[in-house]
């Protein structure tokens, strides 16, 4: 059974605050409600739980915006949750959920947390809820979710976009999505392939250098221990010559102790005799101060009185100006007095000529209102008759103006329809002429047929060549992965066999091979014969080397060995000089028979274990395990001989590699153009055919075209014929009431005669109104001086009064100020008396205080060279004290330079270093040379450069490293072969699929658009590749009564029709469980949006399909089985009430039948 998608859960999402559900059941379920109200937000909410991720889709700036954001009565929420229940879903959700009939998938977001998925209770990947849904042809942005901006977007779409509805109709979508899934791997792999590659060839390069960098590192050891030597010997001669230059700096120290005693007594004494001058200092410094104070007291008292007689002074100045200010106020105050009495005569006067003045104007302004009446009457009257005669005039102008132009009209419109009458029948004459033959059509139907069966034959040879082709692939990749595993082992055993040459091979400057080079030795012997033999192998068999072996004869006959042993010469082969030494040596097969035969060897002979162990004849014994260079050597030497036989073998197989992978290559390559001439034959064809359906449609088109043509044109010239008499009998019956219009000159005289008249008479009216306002305004001017008049008086007299008073009071001020400058005029005399006295008793402290100066001064004097002796003594003692400073420092810089010394000989050497014994010469010349020596050693070790003193470690660590990178090189090799062989296994599934769908959908939508349309015809085509999974989806339409177009060219009403009937013929071929269609039948009118409803109903009973149809439109709601209504009583959050249209019918059939 199908999945079927049963109810949907929402809770504090956008506007829904409150949980609540909506049971999508089987049927049409219509979402209704007034704009704003929150009917989108439930159809958000189906597409945000599909695994929405873009919140620009969700009409929100980010993720967070879906969750209820708070009214102004309501606090917002921190969590938003929606809830699909799904029925049927066996084997449709990822493990281990793909078991369960029933699934519960929730998504939850949290502020600040992000949202979270979960399947039946447990945390689940976005991936594979999005992977899922995308299985069921549905998701949320599937075909299945149809909104009005979607028909938009499908019809304005480019055709490799539209290319996804037939994905969907394959059921494809998730197949592109792990599609994806693999490449992406892939690429990761690959590029993981070719790190490693390049990490090989670092880590080999890098191992030989390790390899030279060990042998640096042993010649670094040896300098290292000479250059200790040297450091000792600088080391012991630095600090003989501290300690001597210690005891030569405490002799000065002292020395200079004894002089600082004898300086220090010296500075006491002048300390004594500068104290007992400077005691006889005060008392006269006491008697100089108190001269100072009186001088300085009868100098302020002088000051003082010169100050009172500048003061009289200024006081008498400002009483004689107080005086003169007085007598200017009070002659001021008298002419005031005069001006307002002055004033008051002249505004007398000039009220009593204004009072005359106005005598009479009731009488003269009773007789110009009279007579403004009057001229006002007359105009009235005139005007009157003035409109009386415009509007004659006007009417008879306007029926006139109206005749003309009901004539030209008339007369227009007669040539009109005259001229289509004319035009028309040309026009049906030459469409009769145009007419298509049957025949021309019949061929082109033939051509197309031939075309598609053709197409047919070529698209089975492509995908016979594309299996070929990824065939070919993949033995190409496994050809490529034996050449790179035979080429990586041969390059390893290479690198590793060279790196062995290399160590083994004779190094420079040495002059005669060693005689290890010359041996061979049995596998599992080379611990056992480096043993026995050691250092003695490393030597030459040339007699001219410093050691080396000597060929003697061999004993005769060759001294007995225990019998548990036997000889080396069995098992080693070698220059005969070592004949002797190998005979004499023993080999056993466990430590117990050594130690028991070691007693019974004879002199120069030794007993050999193969795990190294030596008993020889005098009781030297050496256990197992010992490591010996030469043991080593032969090791490496065996372990080379097995690299090259190995590496023979590797350069085969890594030849007969190449030689498949060329020949895979051809093969691929062979198969790669078979690929290609077969998708250009199906090109050819393809163009072919297009050409054909073209042409085709083309003569159709135009058959149909003419025939409507023809028939539309006897149409228009039977109705042109009838308005063509028409016009003629109106225009007559216009011509005949232009004849009964009055006469237009005599009607505009009689206005020009009412005109000037009423001119003349509103000129007599403007004379009387004039000279009634001129009396008017004159009275009203002479009133309002009459009140400036009374108000100017009452203020001169009140001016008059105020200055009366003022000089009265003047008069009183001006004799008290007379007064006191006569008692100010003799102060100064009286303060000249008073100052010289003070002058006179200034003079006499000033000559006491100068006494007492002076003998300060000689007081100041004796002290002063009593001061100067004593800090001559002082200046000796701190001089002498200086100097032992210094000696002071001598001693601590020759003890710093001594603890300095001692410091790195701890640093250096430790704390017992056992330094040699100082050479007698002691001076700095023999310092610097002992100094050159040990900077001469530092520096041929710094010449060597940075040294890795763990080079031998770290090779054998690449070495591990290196063979890990093969073993995932190879698992990374596997991987790619089996991810190439997934993505054409899915390239070729999604093909295979696509091309099968797309006649489905082909002939769907021509039925549906046929439907939709009551007639006309439509198809689809594949345009812009010739790989289904790359080509575009192009539609072409021909409306009834048009001609073909592709969907961009169509109206606006039918490019809705036209997209909903792809997208309905997409649901015939893979039918999604639940289909959403948001106010998609906005665009159509009546007898549409029933067609419309009609294809919903036939497509719920044909697929099962459940719709969700968010609709405005009466005729939709009514053709529903259940409503949803959302509702919004409280601002800004969502309510869902559900009404059951079934039973509701349910309910009111039984009456009525019950009625009937």
């Amino acid at each position: 059974m199908p999945v079927s998608f049963r109810r949907i859960r929402i809770a504090g999402f956008k506007s829904f605050a409150e949980p609540t559900s909506v049971e999508i059941l089987p049927g049409l379920t219509g979402i209704v409600g007034p704009n704003g109200c929150g009917k989108s937000n439930v159809v958000e909410a189906l597409r945000w739980a599909m695994g929405e991720s873009s919140a620009r889709n969700l009409r929100g700036g980010e993720m967070e915006d879906v969750i209820f954001a708070g009214t102004s009565g309501r606090a917002s929420r921190n969590i938003a949750e929606v809830t699909l229940f799904l029925d049927e879903a066996i084997g449709r959700a990822p493990p281990p959920f793909h078991e369960q009939p029933e699934l519960e998938i929730v998504r939850r977001i949290e502020r600040g947390s992000g949202s979270a998925y979960r399947i039946n209770g447990k945390e689940a990947r976005a991936r594979d809820v999005q992977t899922l849904f995308a299985d069921l042809a549905s998701g949320s942005r599937a075909s299945a979710m149809v909104s009005q901006g979607r028909v938009g977007a499908l019809v304005s779409a480019k055709a490799e976009d539209r290319r996804q509805l037939l994905e969907e109709a394959a059921n494809i979508t998730g197949l592109h999505a792990r599609r994806h899934e693999a490449e992406l791997k892939l690429r990761a792999a690959e590029a993981n392939l070719s790190r490693a590659d390049d990490l090989r060839a670092q880590l080999e390069s890098q191992l030989a250098g390790l390899k030279r960098q060990a042998r640096q590192a042993s010649r670094y050891r040896n300098i290292s221990g000479s250059i200790r030597e040297a450091e000792a010997d600088l080391l012991s001669l630095q600090r003989a010559r501290v300690e001597k230059a210690r005891a030569a700096a405490a002799s000065i120290l002292h020395e200079a102790q004894i002089a600082v005693a004898a300086a220090t007594d010296a500075a006491t004494a002048a300390s004594a005799l500068a104290a007992e001058t400077t005691a006889s200092l005060q008392p006269l410094r006491d008697i100089e101060s108190n001269a100072r104070t009186i001088l300085e007291r009868h100098r302020v008292s002088q000051e003082q009185v010169a100050g009172e007689e500048q003061a009289a002074k200024v006081a008498l100045g400002e009483a004689q100006r107080r005086v003169g200010q007085i007598r200017q106020d009070l002659t001021y105050a008298d002419q005031l007095q005069r001006d307002a009495a002055a004033a008051d005569q002249r505004l007398g006067t000039e009220e009593t000529t204004l009072t005359e003045a106005d005598a009479g104007h009731e009488a003269r302004a009773a007789a110009a209102e009279a007579a403004a009446i009057a001229a006002s009457e007359a105009v009235r009257v005139a005007e009157a008759e003035a409109n009386r005669a415009t509007e004659a005039a006007a009417e008879a102008n306007a029926r006139a103006q109206a005749a003309a132009q009901l004539l030209s009209q008339a007369e227009h419109r007669a040539n009109r329809f005259n001229e289509q009458f004319r035009t028309i029948s040309q026009d049906r004459d030459r469409i009769a002429a145009q007419q298509v033959d049957p025949a021309v059509v019949a061929r082109a139907t033939e051509d197309a047929a031939e075309a598609d069966a053709a197409i047919t034959a070529a698209r089975s040879a492509v995908e016979q060549a594309e299996q070929a082709r990824a065939a070919g692939a993949t033995a190409l990749a496994q050809a490529r992965e034996k050449q790179a595993t035979a080429d990586s082992v041969r390059a390893r055993l290479a690198a590793e066999s060279q790196a062995l040459a290399e160590v083994l091979a004779v190094k420079d400057g040495e002059r005669w091979p060693p005689m290890i080079d010359s041996l061979t030795v049995a596998d599992g012997l080379e611990a056992a014969l480096g043993a026995v033999l050691g250092e003695e192998l490393t030597s030459a068999l040339n007699p001219g080397a410093a050691r080396h072996w000597r060929e003697l004869p061999a004993f005769d006959p060759a001294p007995p060995l225990p019998a548990c042993a036997r000889r080396l010469t069995d098992f080693v082969q070698g220059p005969p000089a070592l004949a002797r030494s190998l005979s004499q040596i023993g080999l056993v097969e466990n430590d117990q028979e050594g130690l028991d035969n070691q007693t019974s060897l004879l002199p120069g002979q030794s007993l050999v274990s193969r795990a190294g162990a030596i008993w020889r004849w005098d009781g030297y014994t050496i256990r197992a395990g010992t490591p010996t260079h030469a043991a080593v050597r032969l090791q490496q030497r065996n372990r080379l001989a097995g690299l090259r036989t190995r590496l023979a073998a590797a350069e085969q197989e890594a030849a007969a590699a190449r030689a498949a992978r060329a020949a895979a290559e051809t093969a691929s390559q062979a198969a790669v153009t078979a690929e290609q001439t077969a998708r250009n034959t199906r090109r050819e064809w393809e163009q072919k055919l297009e050409r054909a359906r073209s042409s085709l449609s083309s003569l159709r088109n135009q058959a149909a075209t003419a025939t409507a043509r023809l028939a539309a044109a006897d149409d228009q010239l039977a109705r042109i014929t009838v308005e063509r008499d028409e016009a003629s009998a109106a225009l007559a019956e216009v011509r005949a009431a232009n004849t009964t219009l009055p006469d237009i000159a005599e009607l505009r005289a009689t206005v020009d005669r009412a005109r000037a008249a009423l001119s003349s008479v509103r000129s007599r009216e403007a004379s009387a109104r004039g000279e009634r306002d001129s009396l008017a305004r004159e009275h009203t001017a002479r009133t309002n001086r009459l009140r400036v008049i009374v108000a100017e008086r009452s203020g001169w007299a009140e001016r008059a009064k105020d200055a009366a008073e003022r000089v009265t009071d003047l008069t009183a001020r001006l004799v008290e100020a007379e007064h006191a400058l006569k008692a100010l005029e003799s102060r100064p005399a009286e303060i000249a008396v008073r100052r010289a006295e003070a002058l006179d008793i200034l003079a006499a402290a000033e000559a006491e205080h100068r006494r007492a100066a002076e003998a300060l001064h000689i007081a100041v004097s004796q002290t002063s060279d009593a001061d100067r002796t004593s800090r001559a003594a002082e200046a000796a003692l701190a001089s002498r004290r200086e100097d032992a400073v210094r000696a002071e420092g001598g001693v601590q810089q020759a003890n710093h330079a001594w603890g300095t010394v001692m410091e790195r000989i701890l640093e250096r050497l430790g704390a017992n270093p056992g330094l040699p014994d100082p050479p007698s010469d002691l001076s700095q010349e023999a310092e610097d040379k002992a100094r050159r020596r040990w900077e001469r050693q530092l520096k041929e070790r710094e010449d060597m450069g940075p040294v890795n003193l763990r080079a031998e470690q770290e090779a054998d660590d690449v070495e591990k490293q290196i063979g890990t990178i093969e073993t995932d090189r190879a698992e990374l090799t596997t991987a790619i072969a089996k991810l190439r062989g997934s993505i054409g296994h899915l390239n070729r599934e999604g093909r295979e699929r696509l091309t099968e769908v797309f006649q489905e959908v082909d002939k769907n939508f021509q039925q549906l658009f046929t439907r939709m349309f009551g007639g006309g015809r439509a198809h689809l085509a594949l345009v812009g590749s010739d790989d289904p999974l790359e080509a575009g989806l192009e539609i072409y339409a021909q409306p009834p009564g048009k001609k073909l177009a592709t969907l961009s060219l169509l109206s606006g009403g039918e490019q809705a029709l036209t997209a909903l009937s792809l997208i309905f013929a997409v649901f015939r071929c893979n039918p999604a469980p639940v289909c959403v269609l948001d106010e998609v039948d906005a665009p159509l009118d009546d007898a549409n949006v029933d067609r419309f409803c009609t294809l919903l109903e036939d497509m719920v009973r044909d697929t099962g399909t459940r719709f969700l149809v968010v609709t405005h439109h009466p005729l939709t709601m009514a053709r529903m089985d259940r409503l949803y209504g959302v509702t919004m009583q409280e601002r800004g959050v969502s309510r869902l009430l559900s009404v059951d249209l079934t039973a509701a019918n349910d309910l009111i059939d039984p009456p009525r039948m019950a009625a009937e």
